[in-house]
């Protein structure tokens, strides 16, 4: 890549609801739900112009819903198994279709969103979706297969707890029973559809996602869902060929090669199909959900097939076990992770007051082989909001953290809808609770509801403090874009200033960025009460690096245009700084 990725994380039914009744576990007749049709040009040249190169689209896939579908020959499906009014977008009940709830016209729904990517790519983005490969929704019913394509479970041999091409795992001579309610948790809040269903049959029952081999999983299960089976025998061994150990090394290329003379067992082979079918329908790439619980022999044989088909297809992925990072990367040719469990969580210890800015240089250092491929956030769907009080309850908090995010690697940089105008997520959607904005339930999002202005998508109803940190979140990512330097070379100054600066200390963070022909400083202070001002310095051997002769030299902020200038002095570089509260600067050298 020569320049940074920026990722629009948007959820789908949410972005162009704009209806605010937000009842909880209100009916999409009540409370609304946001529609393909709703991402206009106008919605997404804003997106375009605030600094993005690709959208991932969430929760597309037909999931498991309420709502009557039947007229459209989708068959109902049992309330005791559906997270939220909505449904979870991670219980997928037909992987060769889409939402019907998103769509104008539910018959039509393939087709409204085959415009949908056309709209996107038209507006210069890249489209992600979905793909949940550890497992499916309980009553998965694929009603619009391509030729030749058989449902997961289709075939399979329902009298043993495993087999090879058994799609699922099951428990013979058992029967699913819903879980046991506790806590007075009652499934739609006790509300009853106003349609007819029938309770979900399961005979025998399947192994629960997270792996449950109880035929009654536990409420706190993921009970909507049943575990994919990938050839791992209920006792581990593994009934596939293993990657050569030399294997990290090779490209996709070989890859696919290995696997062309192998045997793969009939899952492998499934989302495969599913894979290149999007693609084929003009979708770039895909973020997969809780990757680690999927062997990495699949993940090359996934990975490579749709590296032939398109080099350039993004691919992005959840693994949260820090020991396991490389091994999906080079083996499973991922090529982005989420850089949560170091990296994100470390940074929001410091916005909560109590962690140091000296963890992050540490971090970054310990990944740098690996720091392009490690996605940066601050909000997602699955994290809390910044500005919930459960988070920090001040989304201005998150500036500093997200310049830092966004310029101290290479590595994309991923922002969660409604986090440019700090949302907050405090409505009671239903299924979980306030501080994330619910995946669950039709729910309007207050912040981002005045900056869609009745569809406008102008800010119009956006309260000025909304629209400065809109404005400031557009300034950084087009920024970051745009840089040269942020492909380039990386140096952290913390420690330095950190030993000899006076009034420098772990609640402000620094560091160099540099390419041929672009120098930045970066500085932020994550104090939200404290000022600081410094003479911050750059060590002897990073001048000579910069071929920086005695003498000053111009400074300009990319953020919001104040001046500054360098001074070399004996070798040293010196800046003298002056940081607000909150405040960062990122200082381009000007020759």
């Amino acid at each position: 890549m020569n320049s940074k990725i920026v990722i629009y994380h948007v959820f789908t039914r949410l972005f162009g609801n704009t209806n605010t009744n937000n009842k909880p576990w209100g009916t999409i007749e009540e409370n609304g739900v946001g529609k393909f049709a709703d991402f206009t040009k106008k919605a997404l040249d804003e997106i375009k112009d605030l600094g993005v190169t690709h959208i991932w689209f969430t929760g597309v896939p037909h999931h498991a819903v309420i709502n009557d579908y039947t007229e459209i020959g989708i068959s109902n499906d049992d309330p005791d198994v559906v997270k939220g009014r909505a449904g979870s977008p991670y219980a997928v009940k037909d992987y060769y279709n889409v939402s019907p709830d998103l769509a104008k016209d539910p018959a039509k729904r393939l087709k409204e969103f085959k415009s949908l990517i056309d709209r996107t790519h038209k507006a210069d983005m890249k489209v992600i979706i979905d793909i949940v490969p550890n497992h499916v929704a309980r009553k998965y019913e694929g009603k619009t297969n391509p030729k030749g394509v058989s449902d997961f479970g289709f075939g399979d041999d329902t009298s043993i707890e495993y087999q090879k091409d058994n799609n699922f795992y099951y428990i013979p001579g058992t029967e699913f029973k819903t879980p046991q309610w506790r806590d007075g948790y009652v499934p739609l809040g006790g509300n009853t559809p106003h349609l007819s269903y029938t309770e979900l049959e399961e005979i025998p029952a399947k192994w629960t996602g997270n792996g449950s081999r109880s035929p009654q999983p536990d409420m706190n299960d993921w009970y909507e869902t049943v575990r994919i089976n990938y050839g791992v025998r209920p006792d581990g061994r593994l009934d596939f060929d293993m990657l050569p150990n030399d294997f990290g090394e090779k490209d996709h290329e070989e890859h696919f090669n290995y696997w062309k003379k192998r045997v793969v067992p009939s899952s492998w082979r499934k989302f495969r199909d599913v894979a290149l079918y999007w693609m084929e329908m003009g979708v770039d790439g895909f973020r997969y959900d809780m990757a680690e619980m999927v062997p990495v022999e699949f993940w090359s044989y996934m990975n490579s097939s749709i590296k032939m088909k398109n080099p350039d297809a993004f691919i992005m992925a959840e693994v949260y076990n820090p020991d396991l990072y490389r091994t999906y990367i080079y083996k499973g040719k991922m090529d982005y992770l989420y850089d949560k469990v170091d990296f994100y969580d470390g940074l929001k210890h410091i916005m909560k007051g109590y962690g140091w800015s000296d963890h992050l240089p540490v971090v970054q250092n310990g990944l740098q082989d690996i720091e392009h491929n490690m996605l940066h956030f601050l909000e997602n769907h699955d994290e809390q909001r910044i500005a919930s009080p459960e988070f920090v309850g001040n989304a201005e908090i998150g500036r500093p953290a997200m310049v830092v995010s966004a310029t101290i690697g290479t590595s994309p940089t991923m922002i969660y809808f409604g986090q440019e105008v700090g949302e907050p997520a405090a409505e009671h959607a239903g299924f979980g609770s306030p501080s994330r904005t619910s995946i669950f339930d039709y729910i309007g999002v207050p912040h981002h509801q005045r900056w869609v202005n009745n569809k406008k998508f102008d800010g119009g109803q956006s309260t000025p403090k909304e629209a400065l940190l809109r404005d400031f979140y557009k300034r950084l990512l087009n920024f970051t874009i745009n840089s040269e330097a942020l492909m380039g070379a990386y140096r952290e100054i913390h420690f330095y200033n950190k030993e000899i600066t006076e009034n420098y200390n772990h609640r402000v963070l620094s560091y160099v960025r540099w390419s041929e022909n672009q120098k930045l400083i970066v500085v932020s202070n994550f104090d939200v009460n404290d000022h600081f001002a410094f003479d911050l310095k750059l060590p002897v051997d990073l001048m000579k690096t910069w071929e920086l002769k005695e003498g000053s030299y111009p400074l300009k902020d990319a953020l919001y245009g104040h001046t500054n200038s360098l001074r070399i002095e004996n070798g040293e570089g010196h800046v003298a700084i002056k940081l607000n509260p909150l405040e960062s600067f990122i200082f381009e050298l000007k020759s």
